[in-house]
């Protein structure tokens, strides 16, 4: 996906089960994307952040949530 989109505002957040720990996927849901960031890279300027699309995000955790085992690790 090749769209500029401006991270400035993101409301951040990361899973329930991250237990408060710092090794975690954040995702933030902005203008019509979703952005995910690895929780140690916060306030990193050359951090990567992926962004994709809702439908291909829908795609991947409507997998998991249904029990494609094959998305999960081994």
């Amino acid at each position: 996906m090749n769209k500029k989109v401006d991270l400035t505002n993101a409301a951040w957040v990361k899973s329930d089960q991250s237990n408060g720990g710092d090794n975690c996927l954040e995702i933030a849901f902005v203008d019509g994307v979703v952005a995910l960031r690895d929780s140690n890279d916060v306030g990193d300027p050359e951090a990567k952040i992926l962004v994709i699309s809702e439908d291909d995000y829908r795609a991947f955790t409507g997998g998991v949530s249904k029990g494609q085992r094959n998305l999960l690790l081994p």
